[in-house]
């Protein structure tokens, strides 16, 4: 049995350090968004504004460090109901809650969602640019593990069915001869497979095979549990 049911393709990912941040804004009073567009630009970040939440989820997704800036109220589909998209199709993007109305029970709920900070209007903009800085790092640490995460998964869709199958055998702990055993070929091939399966997932030593087994067992458990598999 193979370690991963499904390998979905690569989506393209590729560090991009010289990429400006995204800052996206979502909210409805356009004064807003012109004063946090001209305030996010002024920090050398590219701000993207929209009035409301499908017009930000048409956007496709960036592969760059970014954040959202989100009010609780809007037309149609409103912020709470927009930060659980969010949680599930862009995990790299965190949240910070902008809101004229000092609600404080969708502030708990917002931040027990995962938000990184909940601001009411008019707030410091020193307040704002210091969370807009920590949620862009958060995003820039997230984003690197995903694309660490996918170059994983494209060294082990890069193994032959035979390959695999002596690498679940050597990470469960047989010897050369064992696996042989196990899959009825010679202790010989075993070692050119073996090999190949080390070259190809760039593995120093059995120990590093067995830790990338169980990262990727992770990760497919975790796309599986969010629909993505």
């Amino acid at each position: 049995m193979a370690l991963i049911g499904t390998l979905s393709p690569g989506v393209g990912l590729s560090p991009m350090a010289t990429a400006k941040p995204i800052v996206f804004v979502v909210d409805d009073d356009v004064s807003v968004r012109e004063s946090l567009e001209l305030l996010i630009d002024n920090e050398g970040w590219q701000p993207e504004t929209f009035a409301c939440a499908q017009e930000f989820l048409d956007r496709p997704r960036p592969l760059l460090p970014s954040c959202l800036l989100l009010d609780i109220s809007l037309p149609g589909l409103n912020g709470l109901e927009l930060q659980k998209r969010v949680a599930v199709e862009r995990r790299d993007m965190p949240i910070i809650f902008i809101t004229g109305y000092g609600d404080v029970p969708k502030s708990v709920q917002a931040m027990k969602a995962g938000a990184v900070e909940f601001l009411t209007k008019p707030f410091n903009d020193e307040q704002l640019l210091t969370a807009i800085r920590q949620a862009l790092e958060r995003s820039r640490v997230t984003l690197a593990r995903e694309v660490e995460m996918q170059e994983l998964r494209d060294h082990y869709a890069s193994l032959t069915p035979r390959e695999r199958d002596v690498m679940k055998l050597v990470v469960s702990g047989l010897l050369n001869k064992q696996v042989a055993g196990e899959l009825g070929i010679a202790e010989s091939t075993v070692k050119a497979h073996r090999g190949q399966v080390m070259q190809k997932m760039k593995a120093n030593s059995v120990a590093d095979l067995v830790k990338m087994t169980a990262r990727l067992r992770q990760s497919a458990a975790t796309r599986h549990s969010l629909g993505s598999v």
